[in-house]
């Protein structure tokens, strides 16, 4: 057997900082059920010399795929083989294979009120990518992701990092401004190659909002080449998609949802229920998603029950993964969020 300790990067979260470890050994089952051929064994935090370590074993040790698995997991910061008995062991550090195509200030620069935590952020994503048909293209950078209710667009910039094709929606015209200004100066600081547009989105005549669009590449001979992400961002109600995505091409679909009235629908009127949201808006993420694709959600608790939430999901076509690590991804942010991510598949 091959033992391992990762090191749990810290967060700026103190809330989040005392679950990370918990929510990255649940993290690390769902990638390893994907990616790790034999899997892992006694996956459990561990504290060596007052320091927060997720530790793990595996019958084989980790090489090429399976470490680029375990290289992506959102709170991993350094990764050491364990060698020795426990009264003389010695860490023998390993490389990490990391898929980011980016730097993480991409993700971490821009800070608003109520900005979700972007280690929170990396792990809905990955955790749900595991859940599809194809898990590995999480690692080549050929899955495609919506977040359909995407703010000033954290997810978004996750994406990016991953050299992931993403798309955002959200009605909020200064949330589309905020982001449109940020990414830019960003690609245009960092000397990124990229071209971007911008315009009205229109429908039958009529003017719905605005969007813009971005190709780029990290890498300069790849653009040159055409091997470039796109990112889209639609500023229109999540709720009246018809037309606007194509059908059956979206690989993951991943949302923070609204966590209680003040964080609700801007359209024609608040929606009171996240529930209620969910309900009239899953028809078109559903219909843009493609077959052997999933969706995760994080919700609260306290406004949106895991069991009606994981019931509306049912009736839209969709079937909840409950089994391993995506049964222990819950955790408390606050006395208000009760925290917990929902992954379900399609088809």
């Amino acid at each position: 057997m091959n033992s391992y300790l990762a090191l749990v990067a810290p967060s700026h979260n103190r809330v989040y900082a005392d679950r990370a470890p918990a929510l990255m050994a649940a993290e690390l089952r769902c990638v390893a059920d994907a990616l790790v051929p034999d899997g892992v064994m006694d996956v459990a935090p561990v504290e060596v010399a007052g320091v927060d370590y997720l530790g793990f074993e595996t019958a084989a040790p980790l090489t090429g795929d399976p470490l680029r698995a375990v290289s992506a997991l959102s709170g991993i910061q350094a990764l050491y083989l364990r060698e020795g008995d426990e009264r003389g062991a010695l860490l023998r550090p390993v490389a990490l294979a990391r898929p980011d195509r980016f730097p993480s200030d991409l993700v971490t620069i821009l800070k608003y009120q109520g900005k979700t935590n972007e280690q929170f952020t990396r792990l809905l994503l990955t955790v749900t990518a595991m859940a599809t048909a194809w898990p590995e293209r999480y690692l080549d950078g050929t899955m495609t992701v919506l977040d359909p209710m995407c703010g000033r667009g954290t997810t978004l910039s996750t994406a990016i990092t991953l050299g992931l094709d993403v798309t955002g929606i959200d009605l909020d015209a200064k949330d589309l401004e905020a982001y449109q200004a940020f990414l830019s100066t960003y690609l245009r600081q960092h000397r990124v190659k990229h071209k971007l547009t911008s315009g009205a989105i229109r429908r039958n005549g009529k003017t719905l909002g605005r969007r813009f669009d971005v190709e780029l590449a990290a890498d300069k001979d790849d653009y040159k080449a055409g091997r470039v992400q796109h990112v889209t961002y639609l500023g229109v109600d999540t709720t009246r998609l018809q037309g606007l995505l194509p059908a059956g091409q979206t690989n993951v679909i991943v949302t923070d949802t609204p966590y209680g009235v003040q964080h609700g629908s801007h359209g024609d009127r608040l929606a009171r229920s996240p529930l209620d949201l969910l309900d009239e808006a899953l028809p078109g993420w559903v219909r843009a998603l493609r077959t052997g694709g999933a969706v995760g959600l994080a919700i609260n608790r306290h406004v949106a029950p895991r069991d009606d939430v994981t019931d509306l999901l049912g009736r839209h076509g969709l079937t909840v993964v409950d089994q391993g690590g995506y049964g222990g991804l819950r955790h408390r942010v606050d006395a208000s969020i009760d925290r917990d991510i929902v992954v379900a598949r399609k088809g």
